[in-house]
């Protein structure tokens, strides 16, 4: 029985570092998108078609149907919702800064989870959770190297986005954690995808299609695409970016967590940070300094600290 238990668990780990490796690959990938002249709608457009797709074929060939309830696809459909602004805004930061940075502000997650669960139970939070949201902020200034270069050496909006896509993403957890659990993973991640395709569709219209195709322009400049689509895309860098952006996380993930509980999940998780900044530095050639790197460490362990009560869970 304990063999087994512990084989679950080192299986619920692999699943889990897996998904977040994949999220920590997908900055850089859309980084590559941009320099060959890919704009976010394009890239978002074939995330999202190629990610249906894949996630249709797999619950086609499930054996298994589980009845989804209207209630339960209305709540996923909106998380999803969330999933796909946390796409777009994340892809609009990695626009405006290095991918290395964006993700840093990604992981703004953590502490903004845990002003939702104090606003949702009414609760102060504790010693513990204080900290280690001081030790996120701290490590933020750290990695982004805002303290050596200033924030003035940073594009703005690629800051703001990067925050506004933690904000979403903190959503996406919290809402995800607790819709339609019982659903095969391919399906729940299929209505998610679903949802997402409504606001994919509203930032290409906004930014491609109707400046382009009709003159109407109702977002700044900056923001704007001035080209027609382009959706070659579909044929090569859509492919990894659907993989690593909208298939194999949520799959893993779904996997991973009824297995290692939520504490060490998230724990686990986290390995995105240091994946996507090394993938970055290797890949885009990024420079990271040392000063970075001990941000990127504070961070992480301020993630441990606020799921360091899992040892216990799991001695149960």
């Amino acid at each position: 029985m304990l063999k087994n238990k512990s084989e679950n668990l080192n299986l619920g780990i692999l699943y889990v570092i897996a998904g977040a490796s994949s999220y920590g690959m997908l900055a850089t990938i859309v980084k590559t998108a941009y320099k060959k002249g890919f704009s976010t709608a394009e890239v978002t457009i074939a995330q999202y078609v190629i990610g249906i797709l894949c996630l249709l074929l797999l619950t086609s060939l499930s054996k298994r149907k589980v009845k989804l309830l209207p209630n339960e696809r209305m709540q996923l459909l909106l998380a999803g919702v969330s999933f796909g602004l946390t796409s777009v805004l994340y892809y609009i930061s990695i626009s405006f800064i290095n991918a290395s940075i964006a993700v840093v502000l990604l992981m703004q997650s953590v502490w903004i989870g845990v002003v939702i669960e104090a606003i949702k139970t009414k609760t102060f939070p504790n010693l513990k959770k204080i900290i280690a949201v001081i030790m996120v902020l701290l490590g933020t200034l750290l990695a982004t190297n805002a303290l050596a270069s200033g924030m003035g050496n940073l594009d703005v909006r690629g800051l703001i986005f990067g925050f506004l896509a933690a904000i979403s993403f903190s959503l996406v957890l919290f809402s995800t954690n607790s819709v339609a659990t019982h659903l095969p993973p391919a399906k729940r991640s299929l209505y998610m995808l679903y949802g997402g395709s409504f606001v994919v569709v509203v930032l290409s219209l906004l930014t491609q299609i109707l400046p382009y195709y009709l003159g109407i322009q109702l977002v700044p400049d900056s923001f704007v695409s001035a080209k027609a689509l382009d959706l070659s895309l579909l044929l090569n860098w859509g492919i990894p970016i659907a993989l690593f952006g909208t298939v194999i996380p949520p799959l893993m993930f779904n996997k991973g967590f009824p297995l290692t509980g939520i504490g060490l999940g998230s724990i686990l998780s986290a390995f995105e940070l240091p994946v996507s900044i090394a993938v970055a530095f290797l890949m885009l050639g990024e420079i990271i300094n040392p000063t970075q790197w001990l941000g990127v460490v504070i961070i992480l362990t301020a993630i441990v600290l606020l799921n360091v009560n899992f040892k216990k869970k799991l001695a149960h």
